[in-house]
Parts: structure tokens; sequence; C-alpha cells
């Protein structure tokens, strides 16, 4: 008989995490090795149980989802992430499967589809709820930069030219608070972690004429 999927759930919800884990000790091939409730201790504990499969929440304190994704994806190879949440919106969904995620459910999902997804991502497969597929194919056929709006390419166009947020705002007479708005929006829809990597991203996929 096999070894069975070894479980991390990662929410910081303490009523959640024991549903979770009454349910899928049920599992005879599934078995719950540790709990966490942050971003921190989801990536040290990854680490340190050699788990196969985490399941994540993405708004948690002490270090959010997207972050522990990538982290986990960098130190745990190995270990595949699922995320599991209550929000499907395209910021959260492009930023979880661009930081690694294998799987993206919500948390409606009924208790035998989620041991099937445990079951279909450490095998190999993807597991995504039906409205994220949609979002990533639709995503998938839009051309670059297709989800910014006229003022984000406006910003964009002069962050990448070298302007700070001062001169972007007097060139696109707005306020420099506007400008910070915007900015933030576009790391998010670039999935960067600064200004340079927006920059730079913007040049290398010709976001920007």
């Amino acid at each position: 008989m096999p070894e069975p999927i070894r479980i991390l759930l990662a929410d910081d919800h303490e009523v959640v995490r024991q549903g979770l884990r009454r349910f899928l000790e049920l599992q005879q091939d599934i078995v719950v090795v540790g709990e966490a409730g942050g971003g921190r201790d989801a990536v040290r504990l990854a680490r340190e149980l050699e788990v196969d499969v985490v399941l994540m929440d993405l708004v948690m304190p002490d270090g959010d989802g997207i972050s522990a994704i990538r982290q986990i994806r960098e130190q745990t190879p190995a270990a595949k992430v699922v995320v599991l949440t209550s929000y499907v919106d395209d910021a959260n969904v492009f930023a979880a499967v661009q930081a690694g995620a294998a799987g993206y459910l919500l948390k409606d999902v009924r208790p035998e589809d989620l041991a099937a997804a445990i079951r279909q991502v450490h095998g190999g497969q993807a597991a995504l709820h039906p409205d994220v597929a949609t979002r990533l194919m639709r995503r998938a056929t839009q051309p670059p930069g297709a989800g910014f709006t006229p003022r984000e390419r406006d910003v964009l166009r002069l962050l990448a030219a070298g302007f700070a947020n001062k001169e972007i705002a007097r060139k696109l007479a707005i306020s420099e608070k506007t400008v910070k708005t915007h900015v933030s929006s576009l790391l998010q829809k670039l999935n960067v972690q600064d200004r340079t990597q927006a920059a730079v991203k913007a040049v290398r996929e010709r976001l920007v004429e």
C-alpha cells in the first residue's frame, strides 16, 4: 500500500482547520501532519514536516498566502500547494497561480471534491474551481496588458521611462496619491514586488510603447 499523502493545513481560523482535519482523517490515503495559523508558520512547517500538499488560505496574519506559496515552492519544491479560499477575484487567482499554486478551490467545495483535488494535485495534475479555470483561460487569450485601465497604461508608460510619482502626477495632472494607487494596482496586476521590476517587465513584454 502506498504511503499516505501528507497534508499541512494553513488557515488562521482554528474552526476551519478542525473541520478540514476531521474530514481528511477519514480518508485512508490522506494524513494531516500539521497545522499553521499564518504564512510564516506554513512555510516553516512545510519544510520541516516534508509535506506533500499544503491547503493554503490566502488571507492570514504573519505573512500572506501568496508570499507563502512562493516561498514554499522555492524552499520545498516537492510540496504542492492548493489554495482554499473564499476569494475568486482576478488579482488573487493570477497571483496565486503565478506564485506556483497547483490548485485553487473555494471553501464551499464539497468534501469529496476536496479529497479528489488533493489526490489530483499530488499526482501532478491541476485542480481548479470552474470559475478559476475560466478566468485563467480568458487571461491566456488576452493580449499583454489587456487588463490595464487607460490611466494605468499612462502611469506604467511614465514609470517605465523612469519618472518618480511626483513627476508622473504633474505630467498627468492628477494627485500624487492617485498615482500611488495606480502604481499599487499595477504591481499587483504585473505580479511584481516593486517599481523597478514593473518597469523591466513592461519593457520586456512590450506593455508600453
